[in-house]
C-alpha cells in the first residue's frame, strides 16, 4: 500500500552556507515521521532548511502537521523554512488546506536555495 512504506531522511548541507536541506524518500505518515520529527527538533534551524519532497508519494494530515510546524518553529527563531519537489498528490493537500498561500513551495532544491 502506499502510506505503508518507510521513511527515509538524508540530511546534507546545501550548497550555500547556512543551509540545510533534508531529503525524504517515502511516504510522510503519522507511522514514520517520529525520527523526521526528532532530527528538526534536535538543533536551533539554520538560516535556511529545505525539505525535499520529490521523492514522497503520498503525505497524510500529520506529516503535514510537522512541516507547518517546523515552519512556525523557523519563523519564530527568524529562519526559512522551504518546501521542493512536492507531487501533485501531496499539492493537492496543501491546496485543499490552504497551505500553499502560507508555505513557500518551490518546484526543485535549486530553486530553494537561489
Amino acid at each position: 500500500m502506499l502510506n505503508d512504506g518507510p521513511l527515509t531522511i538524508d540530511r546534507k548541507e546545501g550548497r550555500n552556507p547556512g543551509t540545510r536541506v533534508f531529503c525524504l524518500s517515502g511516504p510522510l505518515t503519522l507511522r514514520n515521521l517520529f525520527e523526521l520529527q526528532s532530527e528538526l527538533r534536535g538543533s536551533a534551524p539554520p538560516p535556511l532548511t529545505v525539505i525535499d519532497l520529490t521523492a514522497v508519494p503520498y503525505m497524510d494530515s500529520a506529516g503535514m502537521g510537522l512541516v507547518m510546524n517546523h515552519y512556525v518553529r523557523c519563523q519564530t527563531k527568524g529562519a526559512k523554512l522551504i518546501v521542493a519537489g512536492a507531487n501533485s498528490r501531496v499539492m493537492d493537500l496543501f491546496k485543499v488546506t490552504k497551505v500553499d498561500t502560507v508555505l513557500p513551495l518551490v518546484s526543485t532544491i535549486e530553486d530553494a536555495e537561489s
